[in-house]
């Protein structure tokens, strides 16, 4: 049960990516406080595993953070959407690889102290080349492909070298499942 009531709800942007809600609230002792809510759709990911056990990632360029990231292939989900096909479509997009079996590991809230994206992912097994290669967005181009073994990107993950958050996650569910 919340402590607090909505007095003012305001969208103040509506994005390609995500739209800004400012609410302002008033707690239950008389406090107000202002919300900042960045509304996104959500999206998946796919956890790649190639046959000899090694993981398919993606090096690209994130703008926000004016650097090349190593991370798992993902993307936002289209309105209706269902996440399993979305991980299926991202990994074809960027990777130029299909799946033979998809299989969903967790959701995680990337940001919930100011964002609704939850992104759904899965671990992604019995890649096989897609006739249609790659088919990445303009601001895709200079992303490339890199195979890691498993051990290799676990460390990596340690060692603050892979950041991502879906990433780490992903890898590390992905790890433990494929273990058992």
């Amino acid at each position: 049960m919340s402590n607090f009531k909505i007095l003012k709800s305001e969208r103040k942007h509506n994005g390609k990516i995500f739209n800004l809600i400012v609410d302002e609230i008033e707690y239950a002792s008389g406090n107000r406080a202002v919300h900042e809510v960045a509304e996104h759709p959500g999206g998946a990911v796919a956890v790649p595993v190639m046959d000899d056990g090694t993981l398919l990632l993606v090096r690209q360029y994130r703008y926000p953070i004016q650097k090349y990231i190593l991370e798992l292939p993902a993307g936002k989900l289209s309105p209706g959407e269902d996440p399993q096909l979305c991980a299926a479509r991202e990994l074809e997009e960027e990777t130029g690889y299909s799946a033979e079996k998809l299989t969903k590991l967790t959701g995680i809230y990337t940001t919930p102290g100011f964002c609704t994206e939850l992104l759904h992912i899965y671990l992604a097994e019995g890649l096989k080349k897609s006739p249609a290669g790659q088919q990445l967005e303009e601001g895709e181009w200079s992303l490339t492909l890199e195979r890691v073994p498993f051990a290799k990107a676990v460390a990596m993950i340690e060692k603050g070298e892979i950041v991502d958050g879906k990433s780490i996650c992903g890898i590390l569910l992905a790890e433990k499942i494929l273990k058992q």
